[in-house]
C-alpha cells in the first residue's frame, strides 16, 4: 500500500509531458488559423480573376467599335442595349475561359444609353469551394464584385458653312499672285474681277496667268474638308453639311444656298466644287454694294434651326463663317463713313450675337484681308481701319470684328502665307473637340 501511494505521488509530480500535451492542445487553434489563410487566399485570388473579367466586360461592351456603341448611335431614346449585354457575357467568359475551382452563382451585365452617355455595369457572384473551413462546417465561401465603365458618345452637328464669294475673294491668294496680277494689269489691280461684260475680264487673265485666288482655295479646302469631316466621323450620319455663299451675281446678291443640309459627305463634296467667285455685269453693277452682312446674317439666321444637345435627333449647330471680313453694302447705320448710303466697313459682330444667343455656336476663318497700297479704291476705303503690313495687327478692325464674331476659342485668321485649307481643317477638328467637351 505505501508502495503504491508513492508512485501515485511520484507521477504528481513528474512534469516531463507538459510540452507534448500543451503542444497538442495548441495545435487545433494553429491548424484552423492555417486552414482559413489557405481558404482566404485562394479566395482572394479567384476573386481577383473574376473582378478583372467583369473590368473588361463593362469597359470593352462600350468601346468606341462596340456593338453597343454602334447601336446606341441609331438609337432616338434612351433604354438598355442588347448588344452590350450580350457582348459583355461573351468578354466575360473569354476572359474566365479555362479557370476553375469556382461555381458562378450570378453574372449580370446591365448597358444602358441615357443622353449621350453610354453605361455598363456588370455584377457577378460565384462560390468557392473550402478544404480547411470546410471540418468546421463551411463548405464555401462567396465572392461577388462589380464594374461599372461609361463613354460619352460622340456629338452629332450639323455644320452651315457661310462662305464669301464677293469679288473682293477674286484677290490672290498669295503676295506673289497679287504681285503677278499688279504687274499684268493697265491700273495694276490685284482683283480677279469676273465681269461677263468684258470678254478681257481679270478673272479670265487670272487663269491664264496661272494666278490661284482666294475663291480658288476656298472651293478646294470645303472640298478638303468634307473628306476630313467623313474620316472624323464614327457614325455615318454624325455631321451633316450645308453650304451657302453670297449669291451668284451682283445682281441678285444675298443668301444662296449650294447645298442643302445633308448627311451625303460626298455629295457636299461634289457641290463645293461649283463655289465660285460672284460675276458682275459691267462697272458699277448694284453700285459694286455685293457683301451685304446686314441682310446676309439674318438670312442665314432664319435657315438654321434651333440646336439641340447633340444626339442624333437634336443635332448640335455650328456656323462656319469664311471671308475677308469687309462689307460693302447699303446701310445708312454704318460702323464708318458713308458715302450715299453705301457702307464699306469691318463686319458689324452685333450681327454674329443675335445667332449666338440663340444657343448656335460661330466657328470664324478670316482670310486676312490683303493690303493692296496701289489700289486707290483700296487706300481711301480700306486702309484706314487695316492697319499692318497685310490686316494681323492689333490696330487692325477687320481682324478685330471678326475675333468678335466667333464663339470663344472658335476664331482662326489665315495670313498670306497660310494655308486655307489646313486652317479649315484646323478650325473643324476644335469645333468637333470643342462640342465634345462643352456637350
Amino acid at each position: 500500500m505505501r508502495t503504491l501511494l508513492g508512485e501515485i505521488g511520484r507521477f504528481r509530480r513528474d512534469k516531463s509531458g507538459n510540452i507534448a500535451v500543451i503542444f497538442t492542445l495548441a495545435l487545433m487553434p494553429i491548424l484552423s488559423a492555417v486552414g482559413c489563410a489557405v481558404d482566404y487566399s485562394r479566395a482572394t485570388q479567384l476573386r481577383a480573376k473574376l473582378q478583372a473579367a467583369v473590368d473588361a466586360a463593362s469597359v470593352g461592351s462600350i468601346a468606341k467599335q462596340s456593338p453597343a456603341f454602334i447601336a446606341a448611335g441609331t438609337m432616338t431614346s434612351d433604354g438598355p442595349i442588347a448588344a452590350g449585354v450580350t457582348d459583355a457575357n461573351n468578354i466575360f467568359n473569354g476572359n474566365m475561359s479555362g479557370v476553375t475551382g469556382y461555381t458562378l452563382n450570378s453574372m449580370t451585365p446591365v448597358v444602358t444609353k441615357t443622353g449621350s452617355v453610354v453605361t455598363s455595369t456588370v455584377q457577378f457572384s460565384a462560390n468557392v469551394p473550402t478544404m480547411f473551413l470546410g471540418v468546421m462546417g463551411k463548405s464555401t465561401m462567396t465572392v461577388t464584385g462589380s464594374s461599372t465603365a461609361t463613354a460619352k458618345m460622340p456629338l452629332y452637328i450639323d455644320f452651315y458653312l457661310l462662305l464669301d464669294n464677293s469679288p473682293s475673294m477674286g484677290v490672290g491668294a498669295t503676295p506673289a499672285d497679287v504681285a503677278t496680277m499688279v504687274a499684268n494689269t493697265s491700273d495694276k489691280c490685284a482683283f480677279a474681277c469676273h465681269d461677263r461684260n468684258d470678254n478681257k475680264n481679270y478673272y479670265k487673265l487670272a487663269k491664264k496667268l496661272g494666278v490661284t485666288t482666294r475663291i480658288d482655295v476656298l472651293r478646294t479646302a470645303t472640298q478638303q474638308l468634307m473628306d476630313t469631316a467623313s474620316a472624323t466621323q464614327t457614325y455615318s450620319s454624325q455631321f451633316r453639311m450645308a453650304i451657302y455663299d453670297f449669291g451668284a451675281s451682283a445682281s441678285t446678291a444675298g443668301l444662296r444656298a449650294l447645298f442643302n443640309l445633308s448627311s451625303s459627305l460626298s455629295s457636299a463634296k461634289a457641290a463645293a466644287g461649283n463655289i465660285d467667285l460672284m460675276t458682275v455685269n459691267g462697272q458699277n453693277e448694284n453700285n459694286d454694294q455685293d457683301t451685304n452682312f446686314t441682310n446676309i446674317f439674318p438670312q442665314i439666321n432664319r435657315a438654321v434651326s434651333a440646336p439641340g444637345t447633340g444626339t442624333s435627333s437634336a443635332p448640335l449647330k455650328y456656323l462656319f463663317f469664311v471671308s475677308d471680313g469687309v462689307a460693302d453694302e447699303y446701310n445708312t447705320s454704318c460702323l464708318k463713313p458713308t458715302t450715299g448710303g453705301r457702307c464699306q466697313s469691318p463686319l458689324n459682330p452685333a450681327l454674329c450675337t443675335t445667332i449666338k444667343n440663340r444657343g448656335i455656336k460661330i466657328a470664324v476663318l478670316y482670310t486676312t484681308y490683303l493690303a493692296l497700297p496701289t489700289n486707290s479704291w483700296y487706300n481711301k476705303w480700306i486702309a484706314p481701319f487695316n492697319v499692318g503690313p497685310y490686316g494681323p495687327s492689333p490696330n487692325s478692325e477687320i481682324a478685330n470684328n471678326m475675333a468678335s464674331c466667333a464663339s470663344p476659342g472658335l476664331f482662326f485668321e489665315v495670313s498670306p502665307t497660310q494655308g486655307i485649307a489646313e486652317a479649315m481643317n484646323a478650325l473643324f477638328q476644335k469645333a468637333v473637340a470643342e462640342a465634345r467637351i462643352s456637350g
